[in-house]
């Protein structure tokens, strides 16, 4: 089979294509032929050596979405998708035309969504919902900051927020960012360039500030998203830009009795990320529960697709598709 891989990870020079036997199924696992697999930011933390359990040489890749050709009866020729665990990081992941995963990591392709979508959907959605349950247990009536709502975890929490009620507030950096986003859910929009974020949160909460913060910004927002809580308001931050060192205020944290704590899918095992994708299922049936904007890429574009996420230059999603799987 052909597959991405990388002998040593620390550099996006290593990443190659090349020609690698196809996996034999252990007890307990299938042999899933790819159809499509995305391209995520966590991918190239991987490559570059970045992120824990990483251990090479390894064909990367976290998410993906195919068929089970071999394995346990029940699973044999469903198609099915999925992410989580140490996939492309402890174990050979999805950037390959073949590839195991552990049958509790499988997940029915719901009708709604081809092999594209799903795999442009599971990681950003499954990384949503697991922030989302780290806030308030009831939407209805409640307030959420969603920084970064344009990308595509910020407008997956901000679906599946307002999907159970929820206000939703979101983070922009232009009018561009938004016209490339036709797509994006009803949000009331924070122009990050007109005012303090902070302020503009008080104005659209009569002073009040924000009940929940999902961010997926980090250190340039940090101290704002703080400063937009209300009392006993609860934050969840997944990924920081740039200087990743913080400071905040202390005594206003405590005195408003805040609550900020941090989030990391990969400490999700593949089959609890399995079982929170599950959950989704209803809302991508219904169509509650959309792609980001998708490019299409094939195999051997994959390298350069990597620099793209790096240098944060990706116009959409990039999803490896292999053509021969697809049908």
């Amino acid at each position: 089979m052909r597959a991405l891989y990388f002998d040593k990870a620390g550099s996006l020079d290593n990443l190659h294509v090349q020609d690698l036997p196809v996996p034999a199924p252990r007890e307990g696992e299938a042999l899933v032929r790819v159809a499509a697999a995305a391209v995520n930011p966590s991918d190239v933390k991987i490559a570059l050596g970045e992120m824990p359990m990483v251990s090479a040489p390894r064909v990367p890749g976290r998410d993906f979405a195919g068929e089970v050709i071999d394995g346990p009866s029940e699973w044999q020729h469903k198609k099915v998708f999925g992410t989580g665990g140490n996939l492309g990081a402890g174990r050979d992941g999805s950037h390959a035309e073949y590839m195991t995963v552990p049958t509790e990591g499988l997940v029915e392709l719901p009708a709604a969504l081809g092999y594209v979508d799903a795999t442009a959907c599971s990681l950003g959605y499954l990384t949503a919902e697991a922030a989302l349950r780290r806030l308030p247990d009831e939407w209805q009536g409640t307030t959420l900051l969603v920084t970064g709502a344009t990308g595509t975890v910020g407008s997956a929490a901000a679906r599946i927020a307002a999907s159970q009620g929820a206000r939703v507030l979101g983070t922009a950096k232009s009018d561009k960012d938004l016209a490339d986003r036709p797509d994006l859910p009803d949000i009331e929009w924070i122009d990050l360039s007109a005012e303090p974020m902070s302020e503009s949160v008080r104005h659209l909460t009569d002073g009040k500030g924000t009940d929940a913060v999902v961010d997926v910004v980090g250190g340039p927002l940090f101290e704002e998203c703080l400063a937009s809580l209300a009392p006993r308001g609860r934050y969840v931050v997944l990924s920081s830009v740039g200087e990743p060192r913080v400071s905040f205020d202390l005594v206003d944290f405590y005195r408003r009795e805040s609550t900020l704590t941090g989030l990391n899918t990969m400490r999700l095992s593949i089959g609890e990320a399995a079982d929170v994708l599950r959950t989704l299922l209803p809302g991508f049936e219904e169509g509650l529960f959309t792609p980001p904007p998708v490019q299409e890429i094939t195999l051997d574009d994959a390298p350069d697709a990597y620099w793209a996420v790096n240098n944060r230059s990706a116009p959409k999603k990039f999803v490896i598709t292999f053509d021969a799987n697809a049908s």
